[in-house]
């Protein structure tokens, strides 16, 4: 964003405040389809960002859902259910019976235990509808099923599949390991054994593998000074792709690869302070609002800006940046180098469209929720979530 939609936020809303822009979310697919064989599908992750999942809907191929609350976000976003993923570590009845009740069923419901599998055949049974079932293949944690297991649930699919009355049908297979995956090495050796297990499948159950959705967990640079060729990775990791024996479709469900980038997160100075030798600014914001995939103790600098904007040399006066938060723990950036920080001045957090804006304990304190807004390509904006106060959460009584 300019210099001029900076200041027109500014004006408009109130710090602290989140900022998802239109332009560069629509940049980052493009950049992924571009850059992936054309064949490859993509699936947002909405856990990343459920705010911005009615924009991507013409533009992404699925949405991964992970839990009841984020199904009632996709629904009342209007996303379509044949879009849908639903997929979590916790299927509970009550969640899965609403599903299956308001015809949200029509995508794809994953199976990460027998005990899933067999809850979605019978509502399946009982509401006489027909779903695609995707196991979910396990890292080693406690996602997924076990090699063993996933291929007993298939050979159940394919006793179902001799039925014309099947509640049930075999989608493919569903395999995530991990985030913020630099090394190539790494997915050589998943693809492989991915490659070798619908070998397995295909040889123990007589069935091929429709599909294989697999999370690449591409990375999103978050701090200064880190290095990475995007361009030279998601090339080799296409060749990769292609290379496997068995060319089946391919989805890659990512949240932070399709999110990070177009996100900003503003912050207003505080209050200034100068503690034995040390300068300490104090936010209205602080972790309980931003947190960034590998950020410990601020040992390491998000990148971000100063507004009103000025140059900076490493000759200036360092700052902890700390926020509102009554914690040690609240650090956000240290010994920053700035020049002339004055109360008023304006942080901007860059990458910040994907986990940072949930991942913080939002309740501590009981101060509010910033407010969410969604930046136009010709520099509208719309408010998605005002400041929302949380002491009324907090308070343990009902109706104030």
């Amino acid at each position: 964003m300019d210099r001029t939609m900076i200041q027109s936020l500014l004006e408009q809303y109130r710090t602290p405040l989140y900022v998802f822009e239109e332009s560069l979310l629509e940049e980052r697919v493009s950049l992924l389809r571009r850059s992936l064989p054309k064949s490859v599908r993509l699936c947002f992750a909405v856990k990343a960002n459920p705010f911005v999942g009615r924009f991507l809907n013409d533009i992404v191929d699925r949405f991964e859902i992970c839990s009841p609350g984020e199904m009632y976000i996709c629904e009342k976003q209007g996303l379509p259910a044949e879009k849908y993923v639903l997929s979590g570590v916790h299927k509970d009845e009550p969640s899965m019976r609403y599903a299956f009740e308001h015809g949200l069923c029509g995508g794809i419901l994953t199976a990460e235990s027998m005990n899933q599998f067999e809850l979605i055949v019978s509502l399946a049974s009982e509401y006489g509808q027909k779903v695609r079932v995707m196991p979910r293949l396990t890292n080693g944690s406690q996602f997924g099923m076990d090699e063993d297991e996933t291929i007993s649930l298939i050979r159940r699919c394919r006793e179902f599949k001799e039925s014309k009355d099947a509640p049930v049908t075999f989608a493919g297979v569903h395999f995530f390991s991990g985030t913020q995956k630099t090394s190539l090495k790494k997915h050589r050796r998943e693809l492989a054994m991915l490659d070798d297990f619908i070998d397995r499948i295909r040889e123990e159950t007589g069935l091929e593998v429709p599909e294989l959705e697999y999370g690449p967990g591409f990375p999103a640079i978050y701090f200064e000074g880190e290095e990475f060729d995007e361009a030279s990775y998601l090339e080799e990791f296409s060749t990769l792709l292609a290379g496997m024996r068995n060319h089946i479709p391919v989805t890659l469900e990512m949240g932070r690869g399709i999110a990070a980038s177009c996100g900003s997160f503003f912050s207003r100075v505080a209050d200034i302070k100068h503690n034995h030798g040390e300068n300490y600014a104090i936010l209205d914001a602080g972790i309980h609002h931003i947190t960034y995939f590998g950020q410990f103790m601020a040992m390491k600098h998000p990148i971000c800006e100063i507004w009103p904007s000025r140059k900076s040399s490493e000759d200036d006066p360092v700052w902890n940046l700390c926020g509102s938060l009554c914690t040690f723990n609240d650090l956000l950036v240290k010994k920053l180098p700035v020049r002339d920080l004055k109360t008023g001045d304006v942080m901007i957090f860059k990458n910040a469209g994907a986990y940072c804006m949930t991942e913080g304990i939002s309740l501590f304190l009981s101060r509010d929720l910033p407010a969410v807004v969604w930046m136009k390509k010709n520099g509208e904006t719309q408010l998605l979530r005002q400041a929302e106060p949380v002491w009324r959460l907090n308070a343990g009584i009902q109706n104030y």
